[in-house]
């Protein structure tokens, strides 16, 4: 999970890196040569995502570098933690829901996914399967049995 996160963060980090060191300089230089830059819409919008790319570059490259640091060997085989799928039941509904913890600052979730900083994130992290936990809600308070648990050294089915 880690690695396919890493792989897909470079792969943009790299279409940014070329757009940043190629495409944009081309357009700013074609955009100077139509003239008065005062009032040259494409002089603006090029400064504008050249802006927005080198700040998109920072985030992906501190995002990598996070990443990097994390080390699988000490996430737990028994509790929840980075990458684990939790199948929870609530216990005043008896309604199963199922929950896949990813990391903190993730762009596109799927269905189901939640970020171990999420009030529910933070209140499975360290559980097991068994166990009891209180999700407190601004407007509720819910009681969650954790009844499976895949951690992220359980291969994807």
């Amino acid at each position: 999970m880690i690695e396919e996160l890493k792989e897909k963060l470079e792969l943009e980090a790299n279409k940014l890196q070329f757009e940043l060191n190629v495409t944009l300089p081309n357009e700013i230089r074609k955009a100077v040569e139509l003239g008065d830059l005062r009032e040259n819409s494409e002089y603006k919008a090029a400064l504008e995502r050249q802006q927005f790319v080198q700040a998109r570059l920072g985030q992906l490259r501190q995002r990598l570098s996070k990443l990097a640091q994390i080390d699988v060997t000490q996430i737990p085989h028994d509790k929840v933690g980075l990458g684990s799928r939790v199948i929870v039941k609530d216990s005043a509904t008896g309604v199963e829901e199922s929950y896949h913890l990813v990391f903190g600052d993730s762009v596109e979730f799927e269905e189901g996914q939640v970020t171990m900083s999420s009030p529910i994130g933070r209140a499975l992290v360290g559980k097991s399967v068994g166990e009891l936990v209180m999700l407190r809600l601004p407007t509720v308070t819910r009681r969650l049995e954790i009844i499976d648990l895949k951690t992220i050294h359980v291969p994807a089915a």
